[in-house]
């Protein structure tokens, strides 16, 4: 079992930024592939990013590359999004998830955390 928690979300002007954290605990960190996922009122969750087990591959949805960052520090357990330039449509409930593989997919995450709330105000 892998408990995860976020932290890190809040109300923020478009244009400003946030950094978003996921702490692990339970099994091996370091085993599993980490992602973030995204869910907005009234929609599915989406794919947001996702990063491998070592750090050494990234993947981003089209809508966040090149704002966003994500990141891993394996000795701390824990996950980061550097979220830039945000704008009002990536307000949502950010999730963490965690994985044997990188995968855009929901269905493919076996470990989730409650959910941080993001905020971009025009």
């Amino acid at each position: 079992q892998v408990q995860l928690v976020e932290s890190g979300g809040g109300l923020v002007q478009a244009g400003g930024s946030l950094r978003l954290s996921c702490a692990a605990s339970g099994r091996s960190f370091s085993g599993y592939a980490m992602s973030w996922f995204r869910q907005a009122p009234g929609k599915e969750r989406e794919f947001v990013t996702t990063i491998n087990w070592s750090g050494s591959s990234t993947y981003y949805a089209d809508s966040v590359k090149g704002r966003f960052t994500i990141s891993r520090d394996n000795a701390k357990s824990t996950v980061y999004l550097q979220m830039n330039s945000l704008k009002p449509e990536d307000t949502a409930v950010y999730y963490c998830a965690a994985g044997r593989f990188a995968e855009i997919h929901a269905r493919s995450y076996n470990y989730w955390g409650q959910g941080t709330q993001v905020t971009v105000s025009s």
